[in-house]
């Protein structure tokens, strides 16, 4: 899913914001605001979605969202510009990535600290696939509040089943624990081509398959399978 949506006319603003601004709010070191200019051609504020703009009710965690569409200077944008702008602004914001021809969606979990007023906890981005610029949009998915409609964006962000009663945070965390695995049966693998002896093959031949199945287990929604013989 690309997750490109067509948001309601009464949402868009259509203001260009200056990286300078981005720079400071953020803290850029040099390195950053170095990548702002091999990177960013222009970021450009481009919808408010809000009580009073889209007649949803905010929530504690999500009094407004903000979509930023990103325009690329090349064909590829790293992770620490869309964290720099996420720190920039006190709100959750969905990202329109452009590169020539083609657009991706883009967005993070983000919520507001337990242990600090006026942080944020942010995971890492997820990121929809490249579509041509003018393919057509979906409608915003259906949502009772700012809250839910930012879950339902994330979830189609998100390439992992959705679990029922699972949250966005514990969606995301499980996620993660996948990654891991991933990157954990790809060492074992490699491993098992360099290893010569016999009985170490064995044993890793064991970790790999207790690795798969535990991987296979994360990424199955729960109950699928059940009360089958």
């Amino acid at each position: 899913m690309s997750a490109l949506y067509q948001y309601p006319s009464q949402t868009a603003l259509k203001r260009v914001i200056p990286k300078t601004r981005i720079y400071d709010a953020a803290g850029a070191s040099t390195a950053l605001r170095e990548r702002f200019v091999r990177e960013v051609d222009q970021i450009v504020w481009t919808h408010k979605l809000a009580p009073e703009t889209l007649n949803l009710p905010a929530t504690a965690a999500v009094p407004e969202l903000q979509v930023f569409r990103v325009t690329l200077k090349g064909d590829a944008l790293h992770d620490d510009i869309l964290r720099a702008i996420g720190r920039a602004i006190p709100f959750p914001v969905l990202f329109e990535l452009v590169a020539g021809a083609q657009i991706q969606a883009a967005a993070a979990f983000k919520r507001p600290s337990d242990a600090a007023a006026g942080k944020w906890v942010v995971s890492e981005h997820l990121r929809g696939a490249w579509v041509d610029r003018d393919a057509p949009r979906e409608a915003l998915p259906v949502a009772v509040s700012l809250g839910s409609l930012y879950d339902r964006v994330l979830s189609a962000l998100t390439p992992v089943e959705v679990r029922a009663g699972e949250d966005t945070e514990t969606r995301l965390a499980r996620l993660a624990q996948i990654k891991a695995k991933e990157r954990e049966i790809a060492q074992l693998q490699s491993k098992l081509l360099r290893e010569n002896q016999f009985n170490i093959k064995v044993t890793l031949h064991g970790q790999l398959a207790e690795a798969r199945a535990e991987f296979d287990h994360m990424k199955t929604p729960k109950g699928a399978g059940e009360g089958k013989t």
